[in-house]
């Protein structure tokens, strides 16, 4: 009977340490289990960020807002020299014009005009490109003509490319033009420009001041400019000069379509198409995203103050409910008013192309009423609808995966909970240490007995008694 004994003990230490292997691969799998739900949780709530909120009413008021700037947009800012909006930022960038120079010590006691400051501007920031252009050789050579000098010359483009051959010019005393589709850059014989500085990059700062300096004195036209006056390039048909000047510089011809682009942007900026009127266009634009936020987050602030008691209301959450930045509620209300302001806009400019084209369409009429402000802003609207469409896509398929994955470690657990089950010996083995009592030796072999069950013995070869163990045995002798 020792020997049996000793032969259970070694199998039930074996099996204790199995089960002890169980508890800990099962305890690291419970804490994989755990972290496998805070990134689905995470990844829930990174989807939920990405999903538009907006109600009905949410869609009314972005797309009368875009209706109603868009309209505004059609009497008030209209085309260059028909623009009521137009003529209030010719006077604000005049203004503005003014007390830079008078920064610059602009003595006004004697004449308070505007060409009066811009005079003393051009004298006070000094460029050699800035070129008389009457009967000279930049007439004869590129065209160069009052109504067209600001649109041609390079360092007259509010662009970083604009700054670049700004500064260029000023070291090398040159002068740099985009004409008919070529780069021509010009030396000046006269020689008279020094750029300031006494090294590289005290030259390369007085360069930039300028460049700067010189722009604002010609954003409301030159001294000698007769009425509105030509002012400097917009912003985003300058481009049309950095495409032809990039590839003339790495060895490219300019194309058919740069060249025509380029004259058609040349041709509206003679009609009056400036840095003053694109800011006319970006006015309704800027109102139509005001307006729509303040309805955003007028309406979030009624809402939480109606759901939520008196003695749970914070600042805190307050603005996390109502902001109108970063949430994609509102930004999908604004692709809509924006959407909608193009709408407006672009049929609009339409229906004026064909009505003043004599039968044909008049591009320059489209191109002068279109709101290039407009459809920039609802471009990156759009941008940003896909850009958060794919985030929610690629997070929603991440969060599919992450609940397969949580199934397949759940099943692994409740397999590795029943073999646990099944190889826990630390209670039944203890019919060791009962068979050393008399007293308890009933106890220690219903404790065998179940552990028996437990390894799935026949139910006729388990001993449940001492007289099944001494029978066993006795037949044991018998038959040796």
């Amino acid at each position: 009977m020792s020997q049996v004994v000793v032969l259970e003990l070694t199998a039930g230490k074996n099996n204790f340490e199995f089960a002890q292997n169980t508890e800990t691969a099962l305890s690291s799998a419970e804490t994989d289990l755990q972290e496998l739900e805070d990134k689905i949780a995470e990844t829930e709530e990174t989807v939920k960020a990405l999903t538009p909120e907006c109600d009905k009413t949410d869609y009314i008021l972005s797309a009368s807002s875009g209706a109603l700037c868009g309209i505004m947009d059609n009497f008030l800012v209209g085309k260059p020299g028909e623009s009521p909006i137009g003529n209030l930022t010719d006077k604000w960038f005049a203004e503005r014009t003014k007390s830079f120079a008078k920064l610059c010590k602009w003595d006004s006691s004697g004449d308070d005009s505007l060409k009066s400051a811009i005079k003393h501007l051009e004298k006070k920031f000094k460029i050699p490109y800035d070129q008389s252009v009457g009967g000279s050789i930049f007439h004869e050579l590129i065209n160069l003509t009052p109504d067209n000098h600001h649109f041609k010359s390079l360092g007259h483009n509010p662009t970083i490319l604009g700054l670049f051959f700004s500064i260029l010019n000023q070291f090398t005393n040159t002068s740099s033009f985009i004409s008919e589709g070529e780069l021509i850059t010009l030396n000046n014989v006269e020689g008279k420009f020094e750029l300031e500085g006494h090294n590289i990059p005290s030259k390369l700062f007085c360069g930039f001041v300028n460049w700067l300096g010189h722009l604002i004195s010609d954003v409301s036209g030159a001294s000698s400019s007769k009425g509105r006056g030509m002012g400097i390039p917009s912003p985003i048909w300058s481009w049309t000069n950095d495409v032809i000047a990039i590839k003339r510089k790495i060895g490219i011809p300019a194309s058919e379509f740069d060249k025509t682009t380029n004259e058609f942007a040349l041709q509206i900026f003679k009609e009056g198409y400036d840095t003053r009127f694109q800011t006319a266009q970006a006015i309704p634009v800027f109102i139509n995203e005001m307006i729509v936020r303040v309805f955003y987050s007028v309406r979030r602030t009624i809402r939480y103050f109606a759901v939520t008691p008196k003695g749970d209301r914070s600042f805190k959450a307050m603005w996390k409910a109502c902001e109108p930045f970063s949430n994609a509620t509102v930004k999908r209300m604004l692709t809509v008013a924006h959407g909608t302001f193009c709408l407006v806009d672009i049929g609009d400019a339409t229906i004026r192309g064909f009505a003043t084209g004599g039968g044909y369409f008049n591009a320059a009429e489209f191109f002068m009423r279109l709101n290039i402000v407009g459809v920039g802003r609802f471009t990156i609207s759009l941008y940003g609808e896909v850009k958060r469409g794919v985030k929610k896509s690629d997070a929603k398929e991440n969060v599919y995966f992450f609940k397969r994955e949580k199934l397949i470690i759940e099943n692994y657990i409740e397999g590795l909970r029943s073999l646990s089950e099944v190889y826990d010996d630390r209670l039944l083995l203890t019919f060791i240490d009962d068979l050393k009592s008399s007293d308890a030796y009933k106890q220690a072999f219903e404790k065998s007995a179940l552990l028996a069950a437990k390894r799935n013995v026949p139910e006729k070869d388990i001993l449940r008694t001492k007289s099944d163990i001494d029978n066993y045995f006795r037949r044991g002798t018998e038959n040796g």
